[in-house]
C-alpha cells in the first residue's frame, strides 16, 4: 500500500508531489529536512519567518515548477519583514513572468540550513534492475561534475558508506580548508532510508534531495523532487 500522500496524488492523476508532499514522504522514512511552513500571503511568510527564525530561504510552491532555480523561484538567506516582503512579491513576479503558465500556490518557507558539503541523494526505478540509489556532489555541481555512484536497494549502511568514499566529494564530506569533517554515518544513513523508500512505494518513480546540506551533526536534504509512475495504479 502506498503512503496516502502517494496514494492521493495519483488518485488526482498526478506525476509528482509536490515539495511539501515530498517532505511528508520523507518523513515517513525518516529521512531529515528543515521545518517548513506554507505561505499565502506576505503576512503569513513574515509570520511563519518569526516561527522558524532567520534567516529563511523562499521557494515557489506549484505543480507547474518542478525546477524552482530555473524560474527564479528560490531566495536564499532573507532576514527580517521587509525583506520576506519583498522577497514574496519577487518570487510571484518572477514566476508569472518566467513561467506564466504555472499555477501559484504560495511559498515553503525554510529556515537556512548551513553545513560542510552539498551532496544529492537520489533514486530511481530501474525497468531491469529495480530500486537503484545515487549519491555525489550535489547543489549546482550535480549536473556539471557528474559525480555520482549507485547502489541497487536495499543496501546497509556499511555498503552506502563504501559508495559515498567512490565519490569526489567524499573529500569534501571529510573536511577541507578549514571546514569540519560531516556525518558521513547520516548521510550513509540517508541512503539506506532512500533505498528502503523506493522499496516500498512501487509507485515512486524518481526521487531527487538536492542538495543535502551535510554538517558535522547530521544532514538535511533541503530540497525535495517525487516523480511517480501511475502504472498498474487502481484507486
Amino acid at each position: 500500500m502506498s503512503h496516502p500522500v502517494v496514494d492521493r496524488a495519483l488518485r488526482e492523476g498526478r506525476d509528482a508531489l509536490r515539495e511539501w508532499e515530498a517532505y511528508e514522504l520523507c518523513d515517513a522514512y525518516g529521512i531529515p529536512h528543515p521545518r517548513w511552513e506554507l505561505a499565502n500571503t506576505e503576512e503569513e511568510a513574515v509570520a511563519a519567518s518569526l516561527r522558524l527564525g532567520n534567516p529563511v530561504v523562499l521557494k515557489v510552491s506549484s505543480l507547474d515548477v518542478l525546477h524552482k532555480s530555473d524560474v527564479g523561484g528560490v531566495l536564499v538567506g532573507l532576514r527580517g519583514e521587509q525583506e520576506i516582503r519583498d522577497g514574496f512579491r519577487r518570487l510571484r513576479e518572477e514566476v508569472a513572468r518566467r513561467a506564466a503558465h504555472a499555477r501559484w500556490e504560495g511559498v515553503l518557507v525554510q529556515p537556512l540550513v548551513a553545513g560542510s558539503a552539498e551532496v544529492v541523494v537520489g533514486g530511481l526505478r530501474d525497468p531491469q534492475f529495480g530500486p537503484v540509489v545515487m549519491v555525489g556532489s550535489g547543489g549546482v555541481l550535480v549536473e556539471v561534475l557528474r559525480d555520482v555512484a549507485f547502489r541497487l536497494a536495499p543496501l546497509d549502511r556499511a555498503e552506502a558508506l563504501r559508495q559515498i568514499q567512490e565519490t569526489a566529494c567524499y573529500r569534501l564530506l571529510q573536511g577541507v580548508r578549514g571546514r569540519p569533517p560531516a556525518d558521513l554515518e547520516a548521510v550513509a544513513d540517508v541512503l539506506v532510508r532512500a533505498g528502503q523508500l523506493l522499496l516500498s512505494e512501487p509507485h515512486v518513480r524518481e526521487l531527487d534531495l538536492n542538495p543535502v546540506v551535510a554538517g558535522p551533526e547530521g544532514c538535511w536534504a533541503v530540497d525535495a523532487r517525487v516523480l511517480l509512475d501511475r502504472a498498474g495504479y487502481t484507486s
